[in-house]
């Protein structure tokens, strides 16, 4: 077996971003070298004690958490999720499971860590961003160079071909930052985009949880009572799906086994003006450029992604 691929995680942790950890520690493909916990589900500061206490009940209290950026590019004001967001991921972004082991010590600098961690990235370096992209456009404004010597990020966020998740326009993870995206996305860095596209096709379900309850670990009960809280909202909001969508483990999956999803190539820009503001779209300046930075997840293996997640997590959460 070949040795593991360095992966580092930009994540908004709250439930979803819970789930992509265990995923990422369930995979023996990838050794997960840091985390980056920014604002989007969360503040910044409950996204970096969130991150330290799961990765403490899921033993590994080893890998470094970096606090990333608290407010947009365009912000003053310091990030706080609004009451939508507050209840699919509870107050305290974990559906309010209380995780042993908070640290409320201020964590170092993302900025710095993931400017050292971009400039001498190696080509097999998976840089998985699945918060808003404020983290990675300010270290691409910093050293623009990064964008022709990155290997692909994949990233979750934006609807191409479905409508938002914020408005009908907009994804949230887009619509949280959507300069910070349209810097990202237009200096021709190459992406993996993995938007509702795709997300949506791939659910969990009270049926799945209940498997990891019946593990009898901490970690399992605790990931089985944050994720039927993340259903129940799905139930009433998307009763039509069957359970909750698994934004941010596809797009971890996906950065370890791309063939996993099909994708368009093409350029694109995020759409700042009203109304359609932070809407994902083919740039039209660069529609016949023969060079596409961009591949955009149309279509997934959903069944055979669902196994995988399945046996990854269960993993990670037996251990513990």
């Amino acid at each position: 077996m070949s040795s593991p691929r360095t992966l580092i995680l930009n994540l908004d942790t709250g439930i979803d971003d819970a789930l992509a950890l265990a995923y990422a520690l369930g995979s023996p493909e990838v050794e997960l070298a840091g985390v980056v916990a920014g604002y989007g589900n969360v503040t910044a500061d409950v996204a970096a004690r969130n991150t330290l206490a799961l990765l403490r009940l899921l033993g590994h209290p080893e890998i470094p958490v970096y606090r990333g950026a608290d407010r947009a590019l365009a912000a003053e004001a310091a990030f706080e999720p609004p009451a939508g967001v507050v209840r699919i991921h509870g107050e305290n972004g974990l559906g309010g499971q209380e995780v042993s082991g908070w640290c409320y010590a201020a964590p170092p600098s993302g900025a710095d860590f993931l400017a050292r961690a971009l400039r001498s990235a190696a080509d097999d370096l998976l840089y998985v961003p699945t918060g808003p992209l404020t983290d990675l456009a300010g270290a691409l404004v910093r050293a623009p160079e990064l964008a022709r010597t990155l290997p692909r990020v994949t990233l979750m966020g934006g609807a191409l071909t479905v409508p938002g998740n914020v408005t009908p326009f907009a994804e949230a993870n887009i619509h949280n930052d959507p300069e910070a995206a349209d810097v990202v996305l237009s200096l021709g860095l190459r992406t993996r985009v993995i938007g509702l596209d795709v997300t949506y096709q791939v659910v969990l379900t009270r049926e799945d949880t209940a498997l990891w309850r019946e593990l009898g670990t901490p970690a399992g009960r605790v990931f089985a009572d944050m994720a039927d809280h993340y259903i129940s909202v799905y139930e009433k909001n998307n009763p039509h799906l069957g359970g909750c969508a698994l934004h941010d483990p596809l797009a971890v999956a996906a950065a370890i086994d791309p063939t996993l999803v099909s994708c368009l190539s093409t350029n694109l820009r995020v759409e700042l003006g009203e109304p359609a503001r932070g809407r994902l779209v083919c740039d039209p300046d660069r529609l016949r450029d023969a060079e596409k930075s961009a591949e955009v997840a149309l279509t997934v293996d959903a069944p055979r992604f669902l196994d995988e997640f399945r046996a990854r997590v269960a993993r990670a959460l037996a251990a513990r």
